[in-house]
């Protein structure tokens, strides 16, 4: 029986025909990343799964990024180059609620990237395209410097925190059921203000305390600038 020759090419796939592997990049790395964090069962990334579906060793990320801390940073980036800085046109006000509410529709559409802007500062390009807009912006609005690198750090953390709220499903800015039970059972003895306020507490639809809040914020930022 004649014996196979392992080296013809006939019998050995060729590395040559075989689909060649995407070239290893950071701009890989955190498109990955990206699309596990917002994944829909429940996103959640790691260099383990990174490395994995970019058919590569968790080791050979670190030549790309050096911790998860700096990936989340990259990542939260990479997804805020969806916020629109230029949708509104008009007064210096809408403006500004325009891109603020752009900024919050990005984050609220996942709840793992609401969630990771609590916790991480964005680094890179786009993070900065909206720094610039802001203060462009509050600039126009008679607002000096040093308040407004202030202000604009208080902005987004605002619409963070509600981006968060409703990304869970919850309407935001407005108390939950938990929180609105605790408030109508308060005994009049022990909690009288927050008894006699309660109608009121638990009024509004989140977009109306939203824009209340934001309101509320920017008229603050306008008094101390001219103070």
């Amino acid at each position: 029986m004649p014996q196979r020759d392992p080296f013809r090419a006939s019998e050995v796939e060729s590395r040559r025909t075989r689909p060649a592997k995407p070239p290893l990049s950071r701009d890989a790395i955190v498109e990955e990343a990206l699309h596990q964090l917002t994944a829909e069962d429940g996103g959640a990334m790691s260099l383990r799964k990174i490395a994995k579906a970019l058919d590569t060793g968790p080791a050979s990320l670190y030549a790309y990024v050096d911790d998860m801390s700096e990936l989340r940073a990259l990542v939260l980036d990479h997804a805020l180059a969806a916020v629109r800085v230029d949708d509104a046109e008009g007064p210096w006000r809408d403006r500004l609620e325009a891109l603020l509410r752009s900024y919050g529709k990005v984050l609220a559409s996942s709840p793992s990237l609401a969630q990771m802007a609590f916790q991480t500062t964005a680094v890179g390009p786009n993070a900065l395209r909206i720094a610039e807009t802001l203060l462009e912006i509050l600039a126009e609005a008679g607002v000096d410097r040093p308040t407004a690198a202030w202000a604009i750090d208080m902005l987004t953390m605002f619409v963070t925190a509600v981006a968060a709220e409703h990304a869970h499903g919850a309407d935001p800015g407005a108390p939950d059921g938990a929180v609105a039970q605790a408030i109508n059972r308060a005994p009049a003895s022990e909690y009288p203000r927050v008894h006699a306020a309660r109608e009121e507490i638990m009024s509004g639809t989140g977009e109306e305390r939203f824009a209340w809040s934001l309101d509320v914020l920017v008229r603050g930022i306008l008094s101390r600038a001219q103070s």
